[in-house]
């Protein structure tokens, strides 16, 4: 009789418990940083579709749903998808197909990589990317004397790091057409005290070069792109804003993302040609669930570290140059009308002060009839003191941490100690509008975002120099460096709705690491590893 009464009642129970809801995934026994509104934390989150479903505690989570998938980060923490807002994606996967002159300790090493690449490959146009030579004992540009010895009758192109000087030899000179009377606006034929060229070419002469290398195929632009995908999600990064591609790249990631060959999610900025413009602006906005093209990349200036950034007085260290601007003022003007009559969003490189000024200028004058547009001034290096305060949600500095730390061993020497106190100003341009968007700008900079989020913080290189940290007067809060690399890089992107924090109804796109970089000490930051990234609610990238 008892036993009978037992049975009657596991009956009644289960009858009357409700009925388990299907899910795909549940994240367990993990630290998660939602970065919600209360930056509030949770230990669990369930996935259905690959957005998130429920957030709160493992036991009930795992009562409540039927689930076909469970991972136990085991203590690690969560963070949202990391957002690389300024980058180069296509770029990166590119100099996986060309010389890596990333590290070159001197322009002799720079030969030693050709060569051996050249030994290798034997290519018909020898391309690579990577000097820079600020890390050389001398300190100065290369000339092309070197690589005609060596490269008499192919062409030779080598950019350096920042994408903004290339050196040529006389074979890649000659296709080019480009002669000692060439001259282009926005950039510089460099010349020798006897007027003839150095083989160094700075901005828009650079474009010369570009036209005349054979075209890549695109079986190149698929492998360029998976390359650099796979370098990406290994960082934890869920998706990279691409400043500046054409629409035959734009085109493939979509052809590729579509075909499920290409996981990761991409915010493209156009490139600054007439094709783009009259084809983008013509067509409005494209959005998928992976790609959003709604932007316009454009070049206000060149790099401080080719001393092409615009300033308004001249350099420090080379008197009566002052840079160039690339595009015009007259120019951005007209060109900042144009984008926001067609929605788009105008996104400028802006380096130098003058450049800086010339651009918050413009977009101050076109958007007094767009108090949404969150049009973004790229990089915000140098800004004279009184300009900050143009800054708002609707002109928002979209900036990269480790170029403060990567030129902060030099830029005095450029700017001086007046200037330098508008350089790399992270705190005060949040300050002023509210938001600031972190990136990285590789392949400028290296892809880790840890390196991003240290330098943010602690204002240090990898080797810990300075003790004290660069001008730390400008560094962020961890909490204020975590909202620029999720929540205020969606919004930037209008993707606020949809990305940039664990909340419900959001995607599931999730960084997993093996570290809590809100409390561990700030040295160990660069240390952190990514264990698993995951795009709506696909593991995309696991540790082995």
């Amino acid at each position: 009789m008892k036993y009978f009464v037992f049975l009657c009642s596991i009956v009644l129970f289960s009858s009357c418990a409700p009925e388990k809801i299907s899910a795909d995934l549940l994240i367990k026994n993990a630290t998660v940083y939602t970065v919600n509104d209360a930056f509030e934390t949770a230990n669990a989150f369930v996935v259905k579709e690959g957005k998130i479903l429920e957030i709160g505690l493992k036991p009930e989570l795992e009562l409540k749903y039927d689930l076909k998938e469970t991972y136990d980060a085991r203590g690690a923490t969560i963070v949202p998808g990391l957002i690389d807002a300024h980058a180069h994606l296509y770029n990166l996967g590119v100099t996986r197909q060309q010389v890596d002159l990333v590290g070159a300790t001197s322009y002799d090493e720079v030969l030693q990589r050709v060569k051996a690449f050249q030994q290798e490959k034997n290519t018909s146009y020898i391309t690579g990317r990577g000097w820079d030579q600020n890390d050389w004992d001398i300190k100065e540009f290369p000339t092309r004397k070197e690589l005609d010895t060596l490269f008499p009758e192919t062409p030779v192109a080598l950019t350096r790091v920042d994408g903004h000087a290339m050196i040529v030899n006389s074979k890649a000179i000659e296709l080019a057409g480009i002669t000692p009377k060439t001259k282009m606006e926005g950039g510089e034929v460099m010349l020798d005290s006897l007027g003839q060229l150095t083989g160094i070419l700075i901005d828009s002469p650079m474009s010369l070069v570009r036209k005349s290398i054979p075209a890549p195929s695109r079986e190149f632009s698929i492998q360029a792109l998976k390359d650099a995908e796979k370098i990406c999600l290994e960082n934890g990064l869920t998706t990279i804003n691409d400043a500046g591609l054409g629409r035959n790249i734009i085109e493939l990631i979509d052809s590729l993302q579509q075909a499920d060959a290409l996981k990761i999610k991409v915010y493209a900025m156009v490139s600054t040609t007439e094709d783009n413009l009259s084809y983008y602006l013509n067509k409005g906005i494209i959005k998928t669930d992976r790609l959003n093209v709604r932007s316009v990349k454009v070049y206000a200036d060149g790099a401080l570290g080719s001393r092409g950034a615009a300033l308004r007085e001249s350099y420090s260290d080379k008197e009566n140059h002052f840079g160039a601007m690339i595009t015009p003022a007259n120019k951005l003007d007209q060109l900042a009308e144009r984008l926001a009559k067609a929605g788009y969003q105008m996104n400028t490189h802006a380096i130098g002060d003058s450049a800086n000024v010339s651009v918050l200028r413009a977009y101050k004058k076109a958007l007094e009839r767009y108090p949404d547009a969150r049009w973004k001034v790229e990089h915000a290096q140098i800004v004279t003191p009184k300009d900050f305060d143009i800054f708002s949600k609707n002109i928002i500095p979209s900036i990269q941490p480790t170029h403060a730390t990567s030129d902060m061993y030099w830029a005095e020497d450029r700017v001086g100690g007046e200037r330098i106190k508008g350089a790399y100003a992270y705190k005060t341009l949040l300050d002023k509008a509210g938001i600031v968007v972190l990136g990285t700008d590789f392949p400028v900079e290296q892809v880790n975002p840890m390196h991003t989020f240290y330098s943010a913080v602690a204002r240090k290189d990898l080797n810990n120099y300075p003790e004290d940290g660069f001008r730390m007067e400008e560094a962020l809060t961890r909490e204020e460096t975590l909202k620029g690399m999720t929540r205020w890089a969606a919004y930037s992107n209008f993707e606020e709705d949809e990305k940039g924090t664990i909340e419900v109804g959001k995607a599931a796109d999730f960084t997993i690491l093996d570290r809590n970089i809100m409390t561990i000490p700030a040295d160990s930051i660069p240390k952190t590893k990514v264990v698993a990234t995951f795009i709506n609610g696909e593991k995309v990238f696991a540790k082995e």
